[in-house]
């Protein structure tokens, strides 16, 4: 039997539910987005009115206003974002448990068991309607035998629309686009796929195989297999919760990054957010996937390290974190935003290797003091006890990245 797979994406989420809520601005390029004055300053979404001015998801607030400037920024409300997200999933869970979140505002459903007799796109008309009439937003759904072409169809055809990619038509639909439409393929794989004269989705799917394994690795198997339409992940059964790969925070800076010594202090406070956020999960890391750092260009890289033990303790994140960027930064032009994260995560329970050559007993007291200080923090809150050097500039240090998450609009592989 061919699978049913449906994927439901609300559009422009985040601004869609800003704008029922608050009726005055309905009518007005909305945007939500982060702080202005701090400049944690990107567009999380915005509304089909401001999309007409050409304002794109993940650009600086800056650059919206100069190509809207009538545009109404408003800070966003994750609770809310939340709240219509559980909404809209206890409306799948009326078609199914195999319902697989992708990000806040997307799911896989796969309906095959529970259609009743019916086809996909009486499903999915089903679905769009009640989305609509019961949270009062809308969504687009792409119906399709895998999930890759699920979501392709569901960006094929925006705001409230139903497309549907089958195994008939696929080569019409999916293979004339662009090759970055298709799920996982950015900007990266996207240039390195242009330099060898493949630029849709198409030439991705007739590039053989062996080919695309020779300049990508296992990756280019599965590049092919996307492309051919041969998908076959399983939807996930709501709930599954996958394992934790990484944890890590970064920020937009309150003014451009000049120096080391500026960067010390922002990494250290990313670097403190991390090591808490291991130790409340119980976890140690070994790889520091710094630093992701992208200069006032907008262009940027990633270096990681990976350390000869695994930890928790935020100063040997930090300068591990510090070591990496002085080694890789060339000071070419000033930084706008830096990112730090552990990956190789362990339970904090396994047994670490002693090493003749460090001294034990120091990390022992490191851990010990980052845990009082987290007992500290917890009860008197996130600056009440800080190192010295986040003190010469409290503009920089006066943030708390373990509060003011971001949660983003889009899922990553």
């Amino acid at each position: 039997m061919e699978r049913i797979i449906l994927h439901s994406d609300c559009n422009s989420f985040y601004a869609s539910v800003e704008c029922l809520h608050r009726p005055e601005i309905r009518d007005m390029p909305v945007a939500v987005g982060g702080d202005v004055e701090q400049r944690h300053g990107i567009i999380l979404t915005k509304n089909q009115i401001a999309k007409r001015y050409h304002v794109k998801t993940g650009e600086a607030l800056w650059q919206a206003r100069q190509k809207c400037p009538d545009l109404v920024i408003v800070p966003p409300n994750y609770e809310l974002y939340m709240r219509f997200s559980q909404m809209a999933r206890r409306i799948y869970h009326d078609y199914t448990d195999l319902v697989e979140p992708f990000g806040l505002d997307e799911c896989w459903l796969d309906v095959t068991a529970d259609s009743r007799g019916r086809d996909g796109m009486t499903i999915a008309e089903e679905i769009r309607g009640r989305i609509k009439n019961e949270l009062g937003i809308t969504v687009s759904i792409g119906v399709s035998y895998n999930k890759i072409f699920a979501k392709l169809g569901s960006d094929y055809k925006k705001p409230d629309a139903i497309t549907r990619v089958g195994k008939d038509n696929y080569r019409e639909i999916a293979w004339p686009l662009s090759c970055s439409d298709l799920l996982y393929v950015g900007s990266a794989t996207k240039r390195k796929l242009e330099r060898y004269g493949i630029h849709t989705i198409g030439d991705l799917a007739n590039t053989p195989e062996r080919t695309l394994r020779g300049w990508f690795g296992k990756w280019g198997e599965v590049l092919s297999c996307f492309a051919n339409g041969l998908d076959c992940s399983p939807v996930a059964r709501y709930g599954n919760q996958p394992t934790v790969k990484s944890v890590g925070n970064s920020t937009t800076t309150p003014r451009d990054l000049k120096n080391d010594e500026n960067v010390k202090i922002i990494l250290y406070v990313l670097a403190d957010s991390v090591a808490r956020r291991l130790r409340e999960q119980g976890f140690k890391g070994r790889t520091v996937c710094c630093v992701t750092v992208r200069d006032n260009q907008l262009l940027s890289f990633t270096r990681q390290h990976t350390m000869g033990s695994y930890t928790n303790i935020a100063s040997e994140i930090s300068e591990t974190g510090l070591g990496l960027f002085r080694k890789h930064y060339r000071w070419e032009r000033p930084i706008r935003s830096i990112g730090i994260s552990m990956a190789d995560l362990v339970p904090d329970t396994v047994p670490s290797q002693a090493n003749l050559y460090r001294d034990e007993a120091g990390r022992e007291r490191l851990e010990h003091l980052d845990r009082a200080v987290d007992w500290l923090k917890n009860r008197f809150g996130s600056f009440a006890v800080q190192p010295a050097v986040l003190l010469t500039d409290r503009q920089l240090s006066g943030f708390d990245p373990k509060r003011d998450h971001t949660i983003h609009p889009v899922g990553y592989f």
